[in-house]
């Protein structure tokens, strides 16, 4: 797994590429949860994603859940098919704001 960050128009994008699994998600969970604490507006670009596993669906929940308590905002973001099928599958795409592109999630 890839993991960047970056500023775009006053929040932090967080980009990932490759397999976001039991392996790589304690990093991506820990790169989330730093920015949860400075209650930045998060996005996660996941166009990059050809995998994700339920660890890594935890890791956004957690993310998610912080924000909503912090009062910050996490949006996923170019969601690829294969990200997108998982959250589906969990009703999570119901739960997440999800934005088609980076721009657009900043912009919401």
């Amino acid at each position: 797994m890839n993991l960047d960050k970056r500023e775009h128009m006053g929040a932090v994008v967080v980009e990932l590429a490759g397999e976001v699994d039991l392996q790589h998600s304690p990093r991506l969970r820990k790169a989330l949860m730093e920015l949860m604490l400075e209650h930045r507006d998060v996005v996660v670009d996941m166009g990059g994603v050809s995998y994700i596993d339920s660890s890594g669906i935890a890791s956004l929940v957690e993310a998610y859940q912080m924000a909503r308590k912090g009062g910050g905002r996490f949006i996923l973001a170019a969601v690829s098919q294969p990200a997108l099928r998982v959250l589906q599958l969990a009703r999570l795409d119901k739960v997440f704001a999800i934005a088609e592109t980076v721009d657009g999630a900043v912009g919401a």
